[in-house]
């Protein structure tokens, strides 16, 4: 006799492309079986046979008004994937005391985003014990709401085990992603930490084809223990690369500052980098630029130098007359704005000091033309200032700073019309575009009709990650390349103060693999709580789950 035949053995896989013809999605779970996106219904075997009976069945009206192979069915699709993908991402099946015990764990790890130490999440624990004591006068339910509580495990090694695993999780997503994209930008920047340990701090931005978006993210933080040179920096990065399968060919701009071991031109970062993959754009910082542009010199750096004399001055006189006069304590364009504001105030002060150098200040104070030279830096350290802050902020891209350098250049013409305007040269950036095509490509968006009205109100980024490739391939690969271009390290130096947030001198033992992921989960874009669902699900459905993931209280 032939032996009975077994479905479970047979190792059935769900092909994608049915997705598409019989509307059906596997779920990711454990044995899961196919499922109907619009009946809800699911099948007993993964088999052809069966998707395609169910669809001539009960999808007839669907496949009438949908279809197959137009864009409007893939479209259709598409829309009631992503409407169970978000359905999806809680757990629907019953969890036991422990496992909803792990998951209200993992909710309180959201403390690690706020950049808390580990340990408070036990006074959380203690806090809620309190009120439970307060608050709930049934003794039946307190002891069981209170013993629910207690079972919760938020201890400091759980905290850190689970923020290891989201972080790997984080970072596979992350992964993921960067493989699917043509090209990436990057930014990098160092920085030390509380413990004197230099940490190299690398960001990516690039174009998420899945969920049609430009992502800023945080690559790695890169310990240095000897040595910060051009060199070191280059060979830790393009080893981590290596490790992740990442190509660095891939990198089409590398944003640094002005240090030498970044910018140099034989040794330094940029330089290695170009050897390495010639067609990558390096830049300096736009926002550094912008500092540089604020370095004054000759007679006006006289002014300034005498403008924080005074104020020294003032501020040194007594503690009261230092708290009276904080408000000049601030950047060299608010102190010049604020002094212009207080001259009165200040006169009358150095007239009633008796110290002998309250006589040199007021002199200058009372000299028209250093008071006039006073108020035009204030104005113009007012732009600058301006200019600063709209540099400064993340998803800021390259055609932004651009945009307003240039900006800032026009309304230095209308303030002085001997000054020159200073272009800015474009660059080749994408060197395998069709020009031909690319400018047929061009005429036919600027005919359209809708098209420019939907940039001028969705902005750079939001239209063009909507725009169809197959209709504009070469206008859509131009402008992924320069939307995924850093224009500043902004996002390095904003991470270097949440790492110094996270490492204090109360946390200077923390080590470097922990303060990476803690970093990391701080600063991610992706969904933390979707990620958690997703991870505790799937570590549930494996049989080593409890002694990886679901632990008991500790």
């Amino acid at each position: 006799l032939s032996q009975k035949r077994k479905i479970d053995t047979e190792n059935r896989r769900f092909n994608p492309a049915w997705t598409d013809i019989f509307v059906f999605t596997l779920p990711e779970r454990l044995n899961a079986k196919p499922l109907c996106l619009i009946c809800h219904e699911s099948l007993s075997v993964i088999k052809e046979y069966n998707l395609r009976r169910h669809y001539t069945e009960k999808l007839q009206s669907f496949g009438a008004q949908f279809p197959e192979g137009t864009p409007e069915r893939a479209s259709k699709v598409q829309s009631l994937l992503a409407k169970y993908h978000r359905s999806s991402s809680s757990i629907v099946r019953a969890c036991t005391a422990q496992e909803r015990a792990t998951l209200a764990s993992l909710r309180v790890v959201d403390l690690t985003r706020k950049k808390r130490p580990f340990t408070d999440s036990e006074t959380v624990k203690d806090c809620m014990l309190a009120v439970i004591n307060e608050v709930i006068n049934d003794e039946k339910m307190k002891v069981t709401i209170t013993s629910a509580i207690k079972s919760i495990p938020l201890s400091d090694t759980s905290n850190i085990r689970r923020v290891e695993i989201l972080a790997t999780e984080v970072f596979d997503s992350l992964l993921k992603d960067l493989k699917k994209t043509p090209v990436m930008s990057i930014a990098v920047d160092e920085s030390t930490d509380m413990s004197d340990t230099a940490q190299l701090c690398v960001y990516v931005r690039f174009f998420d084809s899945d969920r049609a978006c430009f992502r800023e993210e945080l690559l790695c933080l890169l310990p240095l223990k000897g040595h910060t040179t051009g060199e070191i920096f280059f060979d830790k990065i393009s080893a981590f690369f290596q490790a992740n399968g990442l190509d660095v060919a891939r990198v089409c701009m590398l944003v640094t500052d002005a240090a030498s071991s970044m910018a140099g031109r034989v040794n330094g970062l940029a330089a290695r980098w170009a050897a390495v993959a010639p067609r990558v754009t390096t830049l300096h910082c736009i926002v550094h630029q912008t500092v540089l542009c604020a370095k004054l010199s000759g007679h006006f750096k006289t002014v300034m130098d005498n403008v924080m004399a005074t104020i020294n001055f003032i501020g040194a006189t007594s503690s009261l007359q230092h708290r009276l006069f904080r408000q000049l304590w601030l950047s060299k364009g608010n102190s010049l704005e604020r002094f212009c504001e207080l001259v009165e105030e200040i006169k009358i002060f150095l007239r009633q000091s008796k110290q002998k150098k309250a006589e040199a200040h007021l002199d200058r104070v009372m000299d028209c033309s250093f008071m006039m030279d006073v108020c035009f830096l204030a104005d113009l350290f007012k732009h600058l200032n301006n200019l600063n802050l709209g540099l400064q902020g993340r998803d800021k891209t390259v055609t932004d700073l651009v945009e307003q350098t240039r900006a800032f250049q026009v309304k230095l013409n209308m303030f002085a019309a001997d000054l020159s305007a200073g272009r800015m040269l474009a660059k080749e950036v994408v060197s395998s575009i069709d020009e031909g095509q690319f400018l047929l490509e061009l005429v036919d968006m600027q005919s359209s009709l809708t098209m420019p009205q939907e940039l001028c109100a969705n902005g750079p980024a939001a239209f063009w990650s909507h725009v169809n490739v197959h209709q504009f391939p070469n206008l859509k690969k131009l402008a992924v390349t320069v939307l995924s271009m850093f224009a500043s390290t902004y996002v390095c130096e904003s991470s270097f103060s949440h790492m110094n947030t996270i490492k204090t001198n109360l946390r200077c033992s923390l080590h470097d693999s922990t303060l990476h992921n803690c970093l990391r989960i701080a600063l991610t874009t992706y969904d933390i709580y979707v990620l958690l669902m997703r991870l505790l699900t799937t570590c549930l459905q494996r049989p080593s789950a409890d002694s990886v993931f679901v632990q008991p209280a500790s």
